[in-house]
């Protein structure tokens, strides 16, 4: 909800008509590996990651998804099918995103199962590595681990760039990895369409994914893949400076945003008696041609006493979080959203404020 106001500024122009006997047919392109990707959105994603630098596309099958966690869930089909002896082991270096272990183990598959932490998998054998780079919940970047650590070279990888844009981080090079999933809701900020894709290298894979797809949803809605394709296309223009309509440069929009949260934050945080928070390096991003900071999504606050649980002090503030626990981490840790509207981030600083010179809500 954080670039809300950039899209409000921009829907007279940019506006969607889709007409009732406009895109009924299951089907979008036939002749294609995922025969439900518009042929619009596909030239819109090879497009944009042209213009932001951050993934190669040559050479890649692009497959269409209700956003990246259900093509995170094809991929899993896709690595573990037709199955073996014993369900492969899905790790992801703590802290980690609390959706991986949900998503990995509601169906209670006998295909794959959560093993948690990537640093304290020492299995032999399959395993499948999820590295979520920039990282939620911490916002650091991100490298595999599980082969650089003990060698077990049987893994597959999923690289899940949702945050590698350049308002969130420095581009500091294209992505060029055999299974990449992005989203449309970090992209852009329009969660609410539920589009993400994958780039991948190899054919059977991405026929796999498609028919995990095609089981589950009978593919992807083409109205959400329509204004997907326009909404990207209204950031390429706005940052290449084209077209009939000239926009703001979006990426500089949203940086600019959440740079003068992060110095908020900063501000706030730096005489706190109780809590810590993250600092990240800067590195020279090739999109801006500029040294940046990393400007996580998320504060990954930590509370300075060890005993305390982060998250049930935030709760005493009435600021909603997410506990450390729950991402693999420490309970002294905690994850807050900086994504919202305006007015929340404001009374999110206001209630942090008030606490300073004060101790433990409750005793937490």
């Amino acid at each position: 909800m954080m670039f809300e106001p950039f899209w409000k500024k921009m829907s007279d122009k940019y506006n969607v008509t889709i007409g009732g006997g406009d895109l009924m047919s299951y089907f979008s392109d036939g002749n294609n590996v995922c025969w439900f990707l518009e042929p619009e959105l596909g030239a819109a994603i090879r497009r944009l990651h042209g213009v932001v630098g951050n993934a190669v596309t040559d050479d890649r099958y692009i497959v269409v998804g209700t956003g990246s966690s259900q093509l995170f869930q094809a991929l899993l089909y896709a690595f573990t099918t037709p199955g073996g002896p014993e369900p492969v082991s899905v790790v992801s270096s703590a802290p980690y995103y609390s959706a991986y272990a949900e998503v990995v183990g509601f169906l209670r598959s006998e295909l794959y199962k959560w093993e948690g932490d990537a640093y304290k998998f020492n299995k032999k054998g399959a395993y499948i590595e999820v590295v979520n780079s920039p990282n939620n919940p911490d916002g650091t970047l991100r490298e595999a681990v599980v082969m650089n650590r003990t060698g077990n070279g049987n893994g597959k990888l999923i690289y899940d760039f949702a945050y590698y844009w350049p308002q969130f981080t420095a581009i500091t090079g294209a992505a060029d990895y055999d299974n990449m999933l992005f989203t449309i809701s970090k992209c852009t900020g329009h969660a609410g369409s539920r589009i993400g894709w994958a780039l991948v290298k190899d054919k059977d894979i991405a026929k796999k994914m498609t028919e995990y797809i095609t089981i589950s949803s009978i593919g992807v809605s083409k109205e959400s893949q329509f204004r997907a394709a326009k909404i990207i296309e209204v950031v390429c223009n706005g940052t290449q400076n084209v077209g009939s309509v000239k926009s703001e440069n979006f990426f500089e929009y949203g940086r600019k945003i959440l740079s003068e949260r992060w110095q908020k934050l900063r501000e706030t945080i730096q005489n706190s008696e109780y809590l810590i928070l993250s600092k990240y390096p800067q590195e020279h991003c090739l999109f801006s041609g500029k040294l940046v900071e990393t400007l996580s999504a998320y504060a990954w606050l930590e509370s300075k006493d060890n005993t305390k649980d982060c998250n049930e002090f935030l709760r005493g503030l009435k600021i909603i979080g997410k506990s450390g626990k729950i991402c693999g981490a420490h309970q002294k840790f905690a994850r807050v959203n900086l994504m919202c509207r305006e007015e929340e981030f404001n009374q999110f600083i206001e209630r942090l404020s008030a606490t300073r010179g004060k101790g433990f809500i409750n005793g937490h």
